[in-house]
C-alpha cells in the first residue's frame, strides 16, 4: 500500500551558481522582450520626412536656418519639442550640451510654446543656446507627422537618416550622428 506522500517527487536544491543563472537568463530575456517592443513603439512614434519638407525656416530670433545646407558637410539633428513637455524638461539639457559642443549641428523645433517673446524668456532662464524654430501653431511638427515629443529626426544632405523619439541620452545621439556620418 503506497500513499501520497511516497509519491512526492523530490526536487534538488538548486546551487548559488544555478540560481544566478536562472535569474541571468529571466532578466535577458525580459530585456529583449522590451527591447524589440519599444523599438518597435520607437519606429511607429517617430517621424516622417515630408513629401516636401520646407527645410528653409526661421528661428525664433529672424535668422534663416537652412537645415538642407546645414546637412550637407555633416548630418543634422533635429529637435522637436516644447515648453509645455515634461520629459523635453528632461532631454533639452542634453540637447544643449551636444549643441555647445560643436561637433554636428542642432536645430531645435519649439511646438505650441507661445509668443517669439515668451520662447525667449524659456531659453534665456534654462540657458539654452540651441538654434530653435518657433513653430507657434504646429504646422511643422504636423507635417512631419510627429505624434510624441520629444521627438528627433538626423537630416543628411538635406534627407531623413534616422528618427526617433522619448528620451535619449547624449551617447545614444552622438552614435546615430556618426553613423549617419559613415553610412
Amino acid at each position: 500500500m503506497t500513499t501520497d506522500t511516497d509519491k512526492t517527487i523530490i526536487k534538488p536544491k538548486k546551487t548559488p551558481q544555478q540560481r544566478l543563472l536562472s535569474i541571468i537568463k529571466t532578466v535577458l530575456i525580459y530585456g529583449l522582450i522590451f527591447a524589440v517592443i519599444y523599438t518597435a513603439v520607437n519606429w511607429w512614434r517617430q517621424p516622417v520626412m515630408p513629401a516636401n519638407p520646407q527645410l528653409q525656416l526661421t528661428d525664433y530670433q529672424g535668422q534663416a536656418v537652412d537645415l538642407a545646407a546645414l546637412s550637407q558637410d555633416k548630418p543634422t539633428l533635429v529637435y522637436f519639442w516644447g515648453t509645455w513637455c515634461p520629459i523635453c524638461s528632461v532631454t533639452s539639457p542634453t540637447i544643449d550640451k551636444l549643441a555647445a559642443e560643436g561637433n554636428y549641428p542642432v536645430v531645435t523645433i519649439a511646438i505650441k510654446s507661445g509668443s517669439n517673446q515668451e520662447l525667449h524668456g524659456y531659453l534665456a532662464e534654462n540657458n539654452y543656446r540651441f538654434t530653435t524654430i518657433n513653430d507657434k501653431q504646429g504646422e511643422i511638427f504636423t507635417d512631419w507627422q510627429g505624434q510624441v515629443t520629444p521627438s528627433y529626426v538626423v537630416l543628411k544632405d538635406g534627407e531623413m537618416t534616422q528618427g526617433l523619439t522619448g528620451i535619449q541620452p547624449l551617447w545614444s545621439l552622438k552614435l546615430r550622428l556618426w553613423l549617419s556620418a559613415t553610412f
